[in-house]
């Protein structure tokens, strides 16, 4: 896989074409000085259960994976924090509203959106919600319902990350 810096081939302070490779995470422009650090973007999941165990899972309306399973998640704004990110994430996919966001883990992922390689820090959070009976698909997701742990394959999920968290939130409870 081509390396991220290699998509940016101009300064994005002056403009300048002269930005080249500084060291593995950074590139310099030789026009102006500024140097560019290459960073992950924050990205929250959510791990909501039911009160008989179930998982609430999503199917996916849009590409990337169109079709297939997925968690309550998304990016984080700016000035946002991660439990204030995945709450607002939920609200937007599911109208439920979270009352408490627990931090359990993060996993690296590459995101390919529009033809662009997005490296994102996934954050996995433990949400309860305020109100379970009245929820549905929202924003970018189009279907959204409760999983018994039982009936969970992990292939059906069609990001790499969500398989990976899935996977180790499972092995864990």
């Amino acid at each position: 896989m081509e390396h991220p810096l290699a998509q940016f081939l101009y300064c994005p302070k002056c403009g300048s074409s002269h930005f080249e490779s500084h060291n593995e995470k950074s590139k310099k422009c030789e026009a102006c000085g500024f140097v560019y650090y290459f960073n992950p973007s924050a990205a929250t999941v959510a791990l909501i259960f039911d009160e008989e165990k179930g998982l609430l899972v999503c199917r996916r309306g849009k590409n990337p994976a169109k079709g297939t399973l997925d968690l309550p998640g998304g990016f984080i704004d700016i000035a946002e924090t991660g439990e204030e990110g995945v709450a607002r994430e939920v609200l937007e996919e599911t109208g439920l509203k979270v009352k408490e966001a627990v931090y359990k883990f993060s996993l690296p992922n590459i995101y390919v959106y529009s033809g662009f390689t997005v490296h994102t820090l996934d954050l996995f959070y433990l949400c309860t919600v305020e109100d379970l009976s009245h929820f549905s698909a929202m924003d970018d997701i189009s279907d959204s319902f409760f999983l018994p742990l039982k009936d969970i394959h992990i292939e059906d999920f069609g990001l790499d990350s969500i398989r990976k968290g899935l996977s180790k939130f499972l092995k864990d409870i």
